[in-house]
C-alpha cells in the first residue's frame, strides 16, 4: 500500500513519521531529543516502531496511535490515478493488499487513489493482530535494544507476519507476486517462497525478482500478466529477473 501504490516523494511517509515522533512525546512522555535515535532503532528490530514500543513495554491504545498517526495525515496530496487503476483493473489475478497499516488508514488512501474497487480483500494490522492485549510494564529507552523481547504485535518484516497473510488470503506463495517498496519485506517474502517485485527503485536488491521505478511499469515487468491465468502463473515461475526504469 504505502509508498508502493504511490511514490515515496508524496511526503505522506515523511508526514506519518513526525506524527509517530510527536505521539511519543505527548502521549508516551518520551524526550523529545531521544526520539530519532529511539524510533530508528524499534524500527530496524522490529519493522514498525508501534511494534517496538509495545516489546519495550509502552502501553497504549492502538485505534488512539492508529488515529494520531495517520488521522492527522496530509490525504489530500494523494490524487486519483486512474492509470493505476486501469492497469489492476485488467489484470486477470485475484489481487489483495498486505500492510502493517489499520484498516481505516487503508480505507482512505484507497479511496483517494480510486483504488477502492481494485482489491479482493485487505490483510492490516486488525487482520494480523485480532487478539492483541495492552502492556502490563514500561521498560522504554533505558532497556538496551539488544535485550527486548520479541514484540506481541505481528507485523511485516516478520515471517510470522507473510505466512498468516498467506493462509489469509489462501495463497500459494509459489503462485503469488508479492510487491512491496521495503528491501526487508522482500527478502522475507522471497524467504516465505513468494515471487517478488521491489516497487520505488530500478536497483534490485537480495531477494527481489523485479525492481520497478514506479508502479506503473508493471506491464513493462511483467507483460505476461495479461496473457491470460496460465501463461500468469509461468511468468512468476520462471525465475527471470528485471529492473524496470522510469524514464
Amino acid at each position: 500500500l504505502d509508498d508502493t501504490l504511490y511514490p515515496l516523494t508524496s511526503g505522506l511517509n515523511a508526514a506519518c513519521a513526525k506524527n509517530i515522533g510527536d505521539y511519543m512525546v505527548e502521549r508516551l512522555g518520551v524526550e523529545r531529543n531521544k526520539v530519532t535515535d529511539f524510533c530508528g532503532e524499534l524500527y530496524k528490530k522490529y519493522g514498525t516502531t508501534m511494534a517496538g514500543l509495545r516489546a519495550v513495554g509502552y502501553d497504549f491504545d492502538y485505534d488512539d496511535y492508529h488515529s494520531f498517526a495517520h488521522g492527522r495525515l496530509p490525504y489530500e496530496i494523494l490524487k486519483p490515478d486512474p492509470v493505476l487503476k486501469n492497469l489492476l483493473l485488467s489484470m486477470p489475478q485475484r489481487k489483495i493488499i498486505f500492510t502493517n497499516g489499520d484498516k481505516v488508514h487503508v480505507s482512505i488512501v484507497l479511496s483517494r487513489l480510486g483504488l477502492e474497487d481494485c482489491f479482493e480483500d485487505v490483510i492490516c494490522f486488525e487482520t494480523l493482530n485480532p487478539h492483541l492485549e495492552t502492556a502490563d510494564n514500561r521498560n522504554g529507552w533505558d532497556t538496551p535494544i539488544s535485550v527486548i523481547p520479541n514484540s506481541p504485535i505481528i507485523c511485516k518484516p516478520s515471517k510470522e507476519a507473510t505466512e498468516r497473510a498467506l493462509s489469509l488470503a489462501k495463497a500459494d506463495p509459489q503462485r503469488t507476486i508479492f510487491f512491496d517498496d521495503s528491501p526487508r519485506n522482500i527478502a522475507e517474502g522471497k524467504q516465505a517462497g513468494l515471487h517478488t517485485v521491489l516497487v520505488g527503485t530500478s536497483i534490485r536488491t537480495e531477494g527481489a525478482d523485479f525492481a520497478l521505478e514506479s508502479i506503473h511499469n508493471i506491464k513493462e515487468a511483467l507483460p505476461e500478466i495479461w496473457e491470460g491465468n496460465e501463461n500468469s502463473e509461468n511468468v512468476v515461475r520462471s525465475g527471470r529477473v528485471v529492473s524496470i526504469e522510469t524514464i
